[in-house]
């Protein structure tokens, strides 16, 4: 690709300061920038950065303030990163797009596939599918029987869509996730062994979802488990089921939601999040890395940190005393030492 800084200021209805015709071959990170490259600056932190790097050309924040010389040509933004990911997705969708059925690949003569779809070789299509216009699924991807896809849907190779699930438009769905797998459910007997309690219900994704690779969620029992217009979901979830994740909702890698439990609008999970059954957890929630959350939480935009999980502030309260234990502890055998004297 080849853009000058005045054509991409356009695209993204910035504003250039420097050199309006230097020019953009590729992108890099600020920190690795390369002559003739595009990167960005939207992290506070990465600040310094910008006034060592070789990019030919620089998105900032309208708001950033320069506090000596910069050599790279800068675009003007509101916002930088989001500004990024919108040419970066101008970029994607310019290249060439993959149409046709491969072969060798199966598609029932019951399916019903719109216009513009492609399937890579040795994915499955079942009995009574429904795929809609310019869905893509990619080799050794598995669609179950009677599984909706919506339009501009992409099913990365080895997805396992299981029967009667339904996935909206727009959505992205990532190698080796499973969708529709059986939720654990079993009940033990009299004999004290445990008897597979079937699983009929399905998992309905909504439009704009993203599902991370590896990461699995389960059919409902009963009824359906259902994920939100646009939630996005990191790699190596488990999403457990009956579980419902309100809109725009995102949850990072390894957290663990159990069944029943119902997520909010907004939400933001952190990285390996244990989250128990049965609970609800109110609009905007935040929990940071690890905490454990065994509770409802009834009001929004609760921050939540530990295990078992405090509101931010009482965490950081309870931090001032539990790191100082030890030290605690010794003044405490102190006393008991003196008083036995």
């Amino acid at each position: 690709m080849k853009f000058t800084a005045g054509q991409i200021a356009e695209l993204l209805n910035g504003k250039v300061e420097g050199n309006e015709e230097a020019i953009v071959r590729n992108v890099s990170k600020i920190e690795e920038g390369k002559p003739e490259t595009l990167t960005f600056l939207a992290n506070s932190k990465y600040n310094h950065y910008i006034y060592t790097t070789k990019a030919e050309v620089v998105i900032v924040n309208d708001s950033f303030v320069a506090e000596k010389e910069i050599n790279s040509t800068l675009i003007r933004v509101p916002n930088a990163y989001e500004a990024l990911a919108q040419l970066l997705e101008m970029y994607e969708q310019s290249q060439p797009q993959k149409t046709g059925i491969e072969q060798p690949s199966f598609v029932s003569d019951s399916a019903s596939l719109g216009d513009f779809v492609y399937v890579g070789a040795f994915a499955y299509i079942g009995d009574n599918v429904t795929i809609g216009d310019n869905v893509k699924i990619y080799p050794q991807a598995y669609i179950g029987d009677n599984v909706k896809i919506g339009d501009n849907t992409t099913v990365y190779s080895g997805v396992k869509v299981y029967k009667n699930c339904a996935i909206g438009a727009s959505c992205t769905i990532h190698a080796g996730a499973v969708i529709g797998s059986d939720g654990f459910g079993f009940a033990p007997n009299t004999n004290n062994e445990y008897k597979k309690v079937a699983q009929i219900g399905n998992v309905i994704l909504h439009d704009h979802v993203e599902i991370g690779a590896n990461t699995t969620v389960d059919r409902a029992t009963m009824g359906s488990t259902v994920i939100e217009k646009g939630v996005k979901l990191d790699n190596l979830i488990q999403i457990a089921h009956n579980v419902e994740v309100g809109e725009n909702t995102v949850i990072a890698a390894q957290t663990g939601i159990a069944g029943s439990t119902k997520l909010g609008k907004d939400c933001m999970i952190g990285g390996q999040v244990g989250i128990a059954g049965h609970i609800n957890l109110a609009n905007g929630t935040k929990a940071g890395a690890q905490t454990g959350i065994s509770k409802t939480i009834k009001k929004e935009d609760t921050v939540l940190f530990g295990s078992p999980h405090l509101e931010i502030g009482d965490f950081h309260r309870s931090y001032v005393v539990f790191r100082r234990l030890p030290q605690l502890k010794a003044q405490l055998d102190e006393l008991i030492k003196k008083s036995k004297a």
